[in-house]
């Protein structure tokens, strides 16, 4: 795949499976030398896999001497795929000083949601988990307002409040990370709360988040109402990995929808919440996927 290849759109059922059997999935990150894709190959074929898909992309490939990413799809038996991951990071990692990952996709991401009081991202991302395009399971809500019990609960998922104010924040993270200590990542779909560093450190998985882009940037509130004063002409959203650092993490997706003078505040709203739910949904399919490596504060998404 080369490095100006669009990823695809959201599409979790359309992974490559030999047969009856579910893909798996390995993601590889590692400084670039030769033979990597020859060891790799020969493992694989060695253990009886069946490589079915591999994108690959190198930071360098000139000169060799940048970092080379990998994902790859193949069947294998079930029978086989227990000890897969230890004799992979024993002959093959190892030997190259990989950071990676192996995914069997029989066992689906569980996704914990993450909101406040704006339910549009929620409601697109339960409406996509229903009908089973984002290739993971939705397995809880929580929030700090009750506004989106009803939602949730008439989607079959379990609701949970967790006010949050500035003197019970650091007991509202401990209860945060108690609920989800049984996930394989975090979606904040419009929570509008800050999550602190020692949160970030402790979670130990995965946040993804999303927030507006507009030419110039507006922080904080109104930030439509100031785009239309300004004569925005551009709106659109981000989606990222969480960091310390407040909007800055490496970005998964982003979009644009383009707008004139002729749309009212009320239309900014409207086409933004639209830009929002496309672009975290498409973030979220990707990483429920394994399309996303990151290295450094960038991503690849394949």
């Amino acid at each position: 795949m080369s490095a100006a290849t669009k990823p695809p759109p959201i599409a979790a059922k359309q992974e490559a499976d030999s047969g009856d059997l579910p893909a798996m999935r390995l993601v590889i990150s590692c400084r670039d030398q030769p033979g990597i894709v020859a060891a790799i190959s020969q493992f694989l074929f060695n253990a009886g896999a069946n490589i079915t898909r591999s994108d690959q992309f190198s930071t360098d490939p000139a000169h060799g001497e940048g970092q080379f990413l990998l994902r790859m799809e193949f069947s294998l038996e079930p029978e086989k795929r227990a000890e897969f991951a230890e004799a992979f990071g024993l002959r093959v990692a190892d030997r190259f000083g990989m950071t990676w990952r192996v995914w069997d996709s029989a066992k689906r991401k569980r996704i914990a949601v993450f909101v406040s009081r704006y339910d549009h991202c929620l409601q697109d991302l339960l409406y996509r988990w229903k009908r089973d395009e984002l290739g993971g399971e939705i397995v809880k809500v929580i929030s700090n307002w009750e506004d989106a019990r009803g939602t949730v609960e008439a989607a079959g998922l379990p609701f949970y409040h967790v006010p949050v104010s500035k003197e019970t924040k650091a007991s509202a993270e401990d209860k945060h990370l108690e609920l989800v200590q049984d996930c394989d990542f975090a979606v904040l779909a419009r929570y509008m709360q800050i999550l602190s560093a020692n949160f970030l450190d402790r979670v130990g998985m995965p946040v993804i988040n999303i927030h507006h882009s507009f030419l110039p940037a507006f922080e904080g509130a109104g930030p439509y109402e100031r785009a239309k004063e300004r004569g925005v002409k551009l709106i659109g959203a981000t989606a990222h990995y969480v960091t310390a650092d407040l909007d800055a993490g490496p970005i998964i997706e982003q979009d644009v929808v383009r707008v004139t003078h002729e749309n009212n505040v009320e239309d900014l709203v409207r086409v933004g919440a639209e830009v929002e739910r496309n672009v975290l949904a498409r973030a979220v399919a990707w990483h429920c996927q394994d399309r996303v490596i990151r290295y450094g504060n960038t991503t690849v998404v394949f």
